[in-house]
C-alpha cells in the first residue's frame, strides 16, 4: 500500500506564500534541493490543485540547468499527474489528466499503487480532512512571513508522529510526521 504525502516548503510562521503570493523566500537552496531529490525519487503520481500545478509545469521545460536542478525535472517529469480543476480546459504536460472534482475513494484506490505526493494548500486540506493524508513533510524555511496562504487548514486536528528531522547549513530545517 502506498502512502499519500503532503510535502510542503513554509515559513516558521507556517504560511507557504506570503501576503502577495510570493514564495522565492522559499527556493531551496542546492543542499535542499539534492535532498528534496532524493524523498522525491519514489513517487509515482502527484496530486494538484490547478495553480500548484500551473506552478509545478515549469518542470516540464527545464533541459538546461544544473545537475540537481535537472535531475528533480527528470522525476517529476516521470510521475504522472492529476490536476483537480473545474476552470482547466488543457494541460501542458505530459503524463498528466484533468479530474473536475475531489474523489476520496478514487485517491484510496490510486494509494495501492504506490507513494503519491500531493501539493497545494486547499487540495491538500480536502485530503486531511478526508483522513487520506499518512505522512506531513515540511521543511521550514528561516523567515517570518506574517500572513498570507497557510500550509494547513484551521479546521483540521491530526495527532502526528515525529519520523524524521534533518537541519540544513542555510538554517532550513526538515521535518517528517507520520499522521497517526
Amino acid at each position: 500500500m502506498g502512502r499519500l504525502i503532503y510535502s510542503t516548503i513554509a515559513s516558521l510562521d507556517g504560511y507557504i506564500e506570503d501576503r502577495n503570493g510570493k514564495f522565492d523566500w522559499a527556493a531551496p537552496d542546492e543542499e535542499v534541493h539534492r535532498f528534496v531529490n532524493e524523498l522525491e525519487r519514489p513517487i509515482g503520481t502527484y496530486l494538484y490543485g490547478r495553480r500548484m500545478y500551473e506552478t509545478m509545469v515549469y518542470w516540464e521545460t527545464v533541459h538546461d540547468a544544473a545537475t540537481y536542478i535537472q535531475d528533480y525535472a527528470q522525476i517529476w517529469q516521470a510521475a504522472d499527474k492529476i490536476v483537480y480543476s473545474k476552470s482547466l480546459d488543457a494541460v501542458s504536460s505530459d503524463r498528466t489528466r484533468i479530474e473536475r472534482s475531489f474523489e476520496p475513494d478514487a485517491v484510496r484506490r490510486l494509494k495501492t499503487e504506490g507513494d503519491i505526493g500531493i501539493g497545494g494548500a486547499a487540495l491538500a486540506s480536502e485530503a486531511l480532512r478526508a483522513g487520506l493524508v499518512d505522512e506531513y513533510r515540511t521543511f521550514v524555511a528561516p523567515v517570518v512571513v506574517g500572513g498570507g496562504k497557510r500550509a494547513l487548514p484551521d479546521d483540521v486536528h491530526l495527532e502526528l508522529e515525529l519520523l524524521d528531522e534533518r537541519r540544513f547549513g542555510s538554517g532550513t530545517v526538515y521535518l517528517r510526521y507520520l499522521v497517526t
